[in-house]
C-alpha cells in the first residue's frame, strides 16, 4: 500500500485548493516540488478528505476576503505550472 495520496481524479483546481491551505507562501518562490510536497502533505493533514479541505477555504476566504482573490489566483497558477499534466488535456 502507497502512502502517495491518489490525486489522478482532482483537478488543478481541487489541488490549487489544498496548495492555497498551505503555509507556503508566493513569497518563497516555492520549486514544483516544493508545491507538491506542500499539497501532499496538506492533503495528508485532512486526512485525504476534500470536504475538509474545501471547509477550510471557505473558512480562509470569510476571514481574509481582501487577500483570498489574489492568493488562490496564484495557487492556480502555482499547481498549473507543478502539474503541467493536469492543465494539457484542458
Amino acid at each position: 500500500m502507497s502512502n502517495t495520496p491518489n490525486f489522478t481524479s482532482m483537478t488543478a483546481a481541487d489541488l490549487a485548493e489544498i496548495l492555497f491551505t498551505s503555509r507556503l507562501q508566493q513569497s518563497d518562490h516555492p520549486s514544483a516540488e516544493q508545491v507538491r510536497s506542500a499539497i501532499h502533505d496538506r492533503f495528508g493533514a485532512y486526512g485525504e478528505d476534500r470536504t475538509a479541505c474545501v471547509a477550510a477555504v471557505a473558512q480562509e476566504a470569510g476571514d481574509h476576503p481582501e487577500t483570498y482573490v489574489a492568493r488562490m489566483r496564484w495557487a492556480l497558477t502555482t499547481v498549473s505550472a507543478a502539474y503541467p499534466e493536469l492543465t494539457a488535456a484542458a
